[in-house]
């Protein structure tokens, strides 16, 4: 999986989870750019992601992201 499907996929999830068509990822994008993105959503969020990936994040891994761009390179790592 490239780079750009990863972001596709987790664009998908976050329009869905923030109930937001509009939203669009970039490497630097923080939940500071996001409105809603506060600690709830966070773990609804990163368990999103974990089910369409099926994989899990350690504690480390979500508590160091500090951004999407992290997230995914996160998932690359974890998809090979």
């Amino acid at each position: 999986m490239t780079r750009d499907e990863v972001f596709d996929r987790l664009e998908e999830i976050f329009r869905d989870v923030f109930d937001d068509d509009s939203i669009t990822l970039y490497e630097d994008t923080t939940a500071d750019d996001i409105d809603d993105w506060d600690s709830i959503e966070h773990i609804t969020l990163i368990s999103a992601v974990e089910k369409e990936f099926k994989m899990k994040f350690s504690m480390g891994e979500v508590s160091g992201m500090k951004d999407v761009g992290e997230m995914v390179t996160i998932l690359m790592q974890r998809g090979r």
